[in-house]
């Protein structure tokens, strides 16, 4: 490393100002900052002087991610083989899956942080570290045979119109991730529902079967259980559906990282789960009786299970930029959030993965949440005052 340190020193005053490559200085920095920790520190007294920094705060979400990661390539192998009826070992599932995942990461990351460094350039300012998260949150959201060209477009469409038109990291008012979901969503609906989740690449002398159904837990879903796993697979992930969102242990360890290490909010977590177990057991005691069909029946925890819910809750829901900030108000927005995702489940069986579009609409919301809470938290003081 000092090598390399040397190095960076050496090429340094090139980049700084005065020096002929001036212009690039935010790409320069960027990069600088991402192999070692910037030597500035604040100084003035009036600062909170922390180890922490905006670097090591996305690193540490990075790492929550990877057990959703390494899962999730896994089951791409799993599932894959599965399709074809053939029984492998878990080397030949995640090696497989590692071939099919990891160019949908390089073309991530490789197309936004490109799009991040010219906009940087151009605009005379430092390269921010938050796509750091979003270049995998990406990857992880997506259909496994989502076409590369499709992943950057979706790259590009969410760091320009979804944090830079805004003003870059901390500005955006919606999740990157999730706006970047929905712009394929919208835009290309084809290749985001569907019996598109299973990667069907040609094995030799393999047929695959007719009666194989590609279609998620929440498409094949009825409320006699007769279409989707026991609830022991839908807890493990061995299911098809989204590269990251299928394991609901991944997700709770990644939330363990997140919240021992005070980056993610335990209480938005919490009533996010709490939100829908509510909904979930208010229509179970609504439900009509004579149609059993009806999914109003679905068990409160299904809903925890199904779909994205989990990872949902955990990364996306909890985003420091666009989720809720004062106390009261995490627990109004997860609750909210929760809630809604059962209900659209519920009256909209078109669309069953509301997680969404629920989180997007709450993050349009939760300056409004957090202003609601402040100003009745100043009324209660001035009431006490003219007592």
């Amino acid at each position: 490393m000092k090598i390399l340190r040397n190095l960076i020193d050496k090429i340094k005053p090139n980049f700084v100002k005065g020096g002929k490559l001036e212009k690039w200085y935010p790409a320069f920095e960027a990069m600088e900052t991402f192999l070692f920790s910037p030597g500035e520190v604040t100084t003035n007294k009036v600062h909170v002087r922390d180890a922490v920094d905006l670097k090591r705060t996305m690193i540490t979400v990075v790492i929550a991610m990877i057990p959703t990661l390494l899962f999730g390539i896994w089951n791409v192998g799993y599932q894959h083989y599965l399709a074809y009826g053939m029984e492998m070992t878990h080397m030949d599932y995640f090696l497989f899956g590692l071939q099919k995942v990891v160019p949908i990461i390089v073309v991530s990351y490789s197309v936004g942080l490109g799009v991040e460094f010219i906009f940087a350039v151009v605009k005379g300012h430092a390269v921010s570290e938050g796509y750091l998260v979003t270049g995998l949150l990406i990857p992880l959201v997506l259909p496994v045979t989502i076409p590369l060209w499709m992943v950057a477009l979706a790259a590009i469409f969410c760091t320009l119109m979804g944090k830079e038109i805004f003003g870059g990291t901390g500005m955006n008012f919606m999740n990157p991730a999730l706006l970047a979901r929905a712009f394929l969503f919208f835009a290309f609906p084809a290749f985001m529902s569907g019996d598109i989740w299973t990667d069907l690449s040609p094995e030799s002398g393999q047929v695959i079967l007719d009666a194989y159904s590609g279609a998620t837990n929440l498409v094949a879903y009825d409320v006699n259980y007769q279409h989707i796993q026991s609830v022991s697979d839908m807890f493990f992930g061995f299911e098809q559906g989204s590269i990251g969102e299928t394991s609901v242990l991944a997700c709770l360890i990644g939330a363990f990282i997140l919240v021992i290490t005070g980056i993610g909010s335990w209480k938005i977590m919490v009533s996010v789960f709490a939100g829908a177990a509510l909904m979930g057991l208010f229509f179970n005691g609504i439900a009509p009786v004579d149609d059993p069909t009806n999914y109003m029946h679905t068990p409160f925890y299904y809903h925890w299970l199904m779909g994205g819910f989990a990872f949902g809750a955990v990364y996306m829901a909890t985003d420091p930029v666009t989720a809720a900030h004062t106390e009261k108000g995490k627990w109004v927005y997860g609750l909210l959030i929760g809630g809604l995702i059962v209900i659209i489940r519920a009256f909209n069986p078109a669309y069953p993965e509301a997680v969404m579009m629920v989180i997007l609409l709450m993050n349009v919301h939760a300056p409004l949440i957090d202003h609601i809470v402040v100003q009745n938290h100043i009324k209660k003081r001035l009431r006490r005052a003219a007592q």
